[in-house]
């Protein structure tokens, strides 16, 4: 029997940002179940596009009144969620952060009833940086406890919840996710010959360009191979870092050999002219970006920080290292490179992995799941088709 549609709204940081993707791209599928979602932020998230049946948008407007010293956002928010929640009878609201997302939501059903369940996915940095403010732990410990359910989207998210807040509820391990509809292989060879020639191999790394993704050891070791075979490095995205990391490729001399892309939209078409991804973390609660390339057929060498060895599996779909230890990485660099049927196996592996571990129909049912258990449903088992 099929499961009754639910009403879900959906807050999340609409910008650039792995939450903010993994959020609409769960959004879009649930549309495509017969699910009505409703997302509430303060502006459109940048991976929804254009109209989507079942999809409807609802702006968060802040009062300017001149008595404010600051914008009160939050309030808005939360009054918003309200609002949205009475109007169009949601069921659940699903939050994508604990700041500010889960407090606002638990405003909002104080205003609404019990009858509003709210789900919250925790996806990193509000655990990992903003949790580790003394300021701000009991507001985020609140958010937490007093969800319906939440989600984390690795293992190792879920243990530093437990350590640096004391948490004791449950807390759903809800893996991130990729649309195999938008992330496999493309055939991106002219593409690549605009940065590389046939004989060189092509290194690449994307990120927002900030400290904790220690963009100076992909420098590093890039710099390692590129001394023992021709290579090229790409580097995807933008960030505070950035202008010291071009200023650095200058004093190694790397000018030639470095390009950079930018931002971009189309990211499975970067990826797939690729042949390693480095990602050398210090923290990652899960990597999505590493995910991406998994699903493109791209291995990644990169740290052992935080969720990426539960998406990695060394020597099978990458190589991990100690965080920081570049000498290794850039020998798993070229390792791959230097065996072309360890090469192809670890392809093959990466695409296996990404449509059965990760499959987008398998997550969105995951979550499916949690919604219909906190409302006090029934729900017939789910299985989706994946791989």
């Amino acid at each position: 029997m099929k499961q009754q549609p639910l009403k879900i709204g959906i807050t999340c940081y609409p910008s650039l940002g792995g939450s903010g993707v993994v959020a609409t791209e769960l959004g879009k599928l649930l549309a495509e179940q017969g699910h009505q979602v409703h997302f509430i932020a303060h502006s459109i998230p940048f991976r929804l596009g254009s109209f989507h049946k079942n999809i409807f948008y609802h702006e968060v407007e802040v009062n300017d009144y001149y008595v404010f010293r600051y914008p009160p956002y939050d309030l808005s928010l939360a009054t918003k969620m309200a609002q949205v929640a009475n109007m169009q009878q949601l069921d659940v609201l699903h939050v994508h952060y604990a700041v500010p997302h889960a407090v606002c939501a638990f405003l909002a059903k104080q205003m609404v009833g019990d009858q509003l369940k709210v789900v919250t996915t925790l996806h990193g940095t509000d655990i990992t940086v903003l949790a580790q403010d003394e300021s701000l732990k009991d507001l985020i410990r609140l958010a937490i406890n007093e969800s319906d359910a939440v989600t984390a989207v690795s293992e190792d998210l879920i243990r530093e919840t437990r350590e640096l807040l004391d948490i004791t509820r449950d807390i759903d391990l809800t893996y991130n996710f990729v649309d195999p509809r938008v992330y496999y292989p493309r055939h991106s060879e002219s593409l690549r010959r605009d940065y590389a020639n046939p004989a060189e191999k092509v290194l690449m790394h994307i990120s927002n360009f900030r400290p904790v993704k220690r963009v100076g050891d992909v420098l590093d070791i890039f710099d390692r191979v590129q001394r023992n075979m021709p290579a090229k490095l790409l580097l995807v995205g933008e960030g505070p870092e950035l202008p010291k990391i071009q200023c650095r490729i200058k004093e190694m001399g790397l000018e030639d050999k470095v390009h950079f892309l930018g931002k971009q939209d189309e990211i499975a078409h970067v990826i797939s002219m690729a042949d390693v991804l480095l990602l050398p973390s210090e923290k990652e609660s899960f990597g999505l970006v590493a995910l991406e390339a998994m699903a493109c057929g791209v291995p990644t060498v990169g740290s052992t920080a935080g969720g990426i060895p539960e998406l990695v599996t060394h020597g099978e779909t990458g190589f991990l290292a100690p965080i920081g230890d570049t000498a290794a990485m850039a020998e798993h660099v070229l390792t791959i490179f230097k065996d072309a049927e360890l090469a192809e196996r670890m392809r093959k592996a990466c695409l296996q992995r990404a449509t059965t571990m990760f499959c987008n129909e398998l997550i969105r049912g995951k979550y499916e799941q949690i919604y219909y258990r906190v409302l006090g449903r029934e729900v017939n088992e789910l299985k989706p088709i994946c791989g």
